[in-house]
């Protein structure tokens, strides 16, 4: 059989237009890029983000990192900065992969939100009605020694316990208001039920109830790093009939294009994904177990998620336009309003000066008291590696700033840079 080489070329060709077409149906598109003055941004201005991670990488805080900001639905600042480790091999690209972290709580968010868009839930349901094993939760109440000391002989504290004057909801998980796991009590009493390495959401939650709440639900904030949205990704399980990785990727990264986010690093992410450091009293030094928060079978619901900076734009944009993306509507712009609404005033103990809670994300209700150089209503929320965003909807801008080393004096400094640059 004879083929003509212009056939073939013709061939090759068309194959090739096929295979970009559903490469860019599976990546999904992206958000449009735009001179920043085309969107009231400042291009000098906006230069004092590079010149503030170069000023950190030249200190040896990070090794590099990329920034993103996008006003008005259109790209106007990404760029990467500095190497993917210390050692200064590997330039950090715009397309590499950062452990998100606690930023993976506000997707749960929108998935608890989402069921209870379906009538699946109410944020008011209590616990238990899901979780039966959280129908008897205790509150811990510190007990002090007579010669004043309040531990035992490892360090832990010792507590009596008292029942709860109401059951714990599923608000209480979203605002960091259950106690579930929030302190030094709390804390101790997991120690027991501890996770597996064979454990799953499944095997795991059901044993938080054999815990004790930090206080009485709704008495005041403190945060769950982890218990809390373990416990809501759970629930959406339940709800949904489906394993949270599936639930997310079918609902949320699919019609999003987010296919470079995970629950762990895939053999496509893993090449990109940049080290990660933690900060010592003589400099910075390399994580020893950067991945503890990746896993195949336990879905994190509060911090396992790795991604890239315009990956999670598309998650950014999503609320930012009231729940739609390039025409998949995951949430009514009613919903999202009411996640980034002020449920948890800075007035409850535990909140600082300015700063309320929604809905999963942390909310800007006076900057102007809290020191902050945000828009108020912001909101957002940052990672434990150093990931930081927020949506500004009265001034149209998702920005983000990708990291490995937990530095939190970044969040601010990134916050006025991107903030100095709105000319209009």
């Amino acid at each position: 059989m004879k083929i003509r080489i212009g056939s073939m070329r013709s061939f090759l060709t068309v194959a090739c237009v096929l295979s970009l077409a559903v490469w860019l149906h599976a990546a999904g598109p992206s958000l449009p890029t735009a001179a920043p003055e085309g969107v009231g941004l400042s291009s000098e201005r906006l230069t004092r983000i590079n010149d503030l991670m170069q000023r950190h990488i030249d200190a040896g805080d990070i090794s590099g990192g990329v920034t993103l900001v996008a006003r008005r639905g259109h790209i106007a600042h990404f760029e990467s900065h500095g190497t993917t480790d210390l050692a200064g091999a590997t330039p950090t690209a715009k397309d590499s992969v950062y452990r998100i972290a606690s930023m993976t709580k506000v997707v749960t968010g929108v998935a608890v939100m989402m069921m209870v868009e379906e009538g699946k839930l109410q944020i008011t349901d209590r616990v238990s009605r899901y979780v039966p094993e959280f129908q008897d939760l205790k509150v811990g109440i510190e007990r002090t020694a007579q010669d004043g000391t309040s531990n035992d002989e490892d360090g832990a504290p010792v507590f009596d316990t008292v029942p709860v004057n109401r059951e714990v909801t599923i608000r209480d998980l979203l605002t960091h208001t259950s106690g579930l796991v929030s302190g030094p009590m709390s804390n101790a009493s997991e120690r027991p039920v501890a996770q597996r390495p064979d454990d799953t959401l499944a095997s795991y939650v059901p044993r938080l109830g054999q815990t004790v709440l930090e206080f009485q639900p709704g008495s005041q904030w403190s945060y769950s790093p982890g218990a809390g949205f373990q416990t809501l990704g759970r629930i959406v399980e339940i709800v949904s009939g489906m394993p949270l990785d599936q639930f997310v990727q079918q609902r949320i990264f699919n019609p999003l294009g987010m296919q470079e986010t995970a629950f762990h690093a895939t053999e496509a992410l893993r090449p990109r994904l940049v080290t990660a450091y933690l900060r010592a009293a003589d400099g910075v030094k390399e994580d020893a177990n950067p991945d503890r928060m990746q896993s195949r079978i336990f879905f994190r619901a509060s911090g396992g998620l790795v991604s890239t900076a315009e990956d999670y734009l598309k998650f950014g944009q999503m609320l930012l336009n009231g729940g739609e993306l390039h025409g998949h509507r995951l949430l009514s712009p009613r919903t999202v309003e009411q996640m980034a609404a002020l449920h948890i005033a800075d007035k409850l103990p535990g909140r600082p000066v300015g700063e309320g809670y929604g809905l999963s994300v942390r909310v800007l209700s006076n900057p102007v008291a809290g020191g902050s150089r945000l828009s108020g209503g912001s909101f957002g929320w940052s990672g434990a590696f150093g990931t930081h965003f927020w949506v500004d909807p009265r001034d149209e801008i998702v920005a983000i700033l990708m990291i490995q080393t937990p530095i939190r004096e970044m969040r601010p400094e990134f916050e006025n840079a991107v903030m100095q640059a709105i000319i209009e």
